[in-house]
């Protein structure tokens, strides 16, 4: 008696071509190679099919009636949603497209009339790279979703931790007894930090899956800015810095569209490490507006960047080789979460003269 086995998935292919004849050999030849067939006559067919149920391939006649296979082509990479599919064109040998299809995203090419032991070739090589594909994404959804859940895991018995630890700084528990008050201290510091380290884990992944929901309103960057910088100061006043800003040059709103929380997220960072790491001197904040960007420039007088590391700044874990570097991840969250408003960030650094990090934001989105 026979194992019963799965049966494994069959490759979908979508063949576009306005020629009957060129179909029904495409067709033939493919099916009987086990594969699944669709064909189509037109461009605004094929993308309407490619939208509904992607297929694994697209095999995609370049001159055709209304959309051509360029303008197929070129929709089907622009459109984020859709999956991963390979491109393989199909173009007359007295056309010289093959350099313009790969410039706009095609994966491959095949002349007419077409060599069936080329196509299957091709045909196989393509669905190769698919597979590859979708694999990879699999095993980083997986890595996701694991990081995920070990953060959420992580963050309960920290949470817990913490609170019973605060309740220990109170006396909720009787009067700590001599010594035990600094170490309890320590111990509150430590586990806070962990917890911060956890959330911060648990964002970095939420933007890079893609699962990050941006709350987007009107926000008052000088405002927020304000804040920020009232929040800090005490560190700054400690450390013996000078906190400066022009926000005073500013009477009216200096307004973009973005999430507050994650720009507030964004400028304490970024405000805080120039804070952290410098030892005398000043840390300014700048603010410049125009009609469509607003720029956030942070200086300050710290060790600043030796040039090799600056390309490695923006990278998850990436610590850096000075003593007081964090978890890596404060750097890499920010960039995710500048970018996420459209915007970019960049540092320009001379060492033993400081840093200077720059913000730029889009006024409207």
């Amino acid at each position: 008696m026979g194992s019963f086995k799965g049966a494994a998935k069959v490759d979908r292919i979508l063949v576009v071509d306005d020629t009957p004849d060129n179909l029904f050999l495409i067709h033939a030849i493919l099916e009987e190679e086990g594969y699944q067939i669709e064909t189509v006559d037109n461009g605004s067919e094929a993308l309407a099919k490619i939208e509904a149920e992607p297929p694994d391939l697209v095999l995609l006649d370049v001159m055709m009636p209304g959309i051509d296979g360029f303008e197929v082509t070129r929709r089907i990479r622009r459109n984020e949603k859709l999956p991963f599919m390979p491109i393989l064109l199909i173009t007359a040998h007295d056309q010289p497209s093959v350099a313009q299809g790969l410039d706009i995203g095609a994966d491959d090419f095949i002349r007419k009339p077409v060599d069936f032991d080329e196509l299957l070739a091709r045909v196989r090589s393509l669905l190769k790279l698919k597979h590859s594909v979708d694999e990879r994404d699999q095993i980083a959804r997986q890595r996701e979703d694991f990081v995920s859940r070990l953060t959420h895991d992580l963050r309960t018995p920290l949470v817990a931790a913490d609170r019973m630890l605060a309740l220990l700084q109170q006396g909720a528990f009787g009067e700590l007894p001599d010594g035990m008050a600094e170490a309890i201290g320590v111990m509150s510091r430590s586990n806070q930090n962990l917890l911060e380290m956890v959330n911060m884990l648990l964002e970095v992944y939420r933007y890079e899956a893609g699962r990050k929901t941006l709350n987007m309103i009107p926000v008052d960057l000088k405002e927020l800015l304000a804040e920020v910088l009232q929040a800090l100061s005490p560190i700054a006043i400690d450390k013996g810095l000078k906190l400066e800003s022009n926000l005073d040059e500013y009477t009216a709103l200096v307004e973009v569209i973005g999430d507050r929380l994650e720009l507030h997220r964004v400028m304490t960072n970024l405000i805080g490490n120039a804070i952290k790491f410098t030892d005398a001197g000043t840390v300014s904040v700048r603010l410049t507006a125009s009609e469509k960007t607003v720029q956030i420039d942070i200086t300050d007088t710290g060790p600043g960047i030796p040039s090799e590391q600056k390309d490695s700044l923006f990278k998850p874990f990436w610590h850096g080789k000075h003593q007081r570097s964090g978890s890596g991840l404060g750097l890499h969250l920010s960039r995710q979460i500048v970018l996420a408003h459209e915007g970019s960030i960049q540092v320009t650094s001379e060492v033993g003269k400081g840093s200077t990090f720059t913000i730029q934001l889009p006024t409207h989105l």
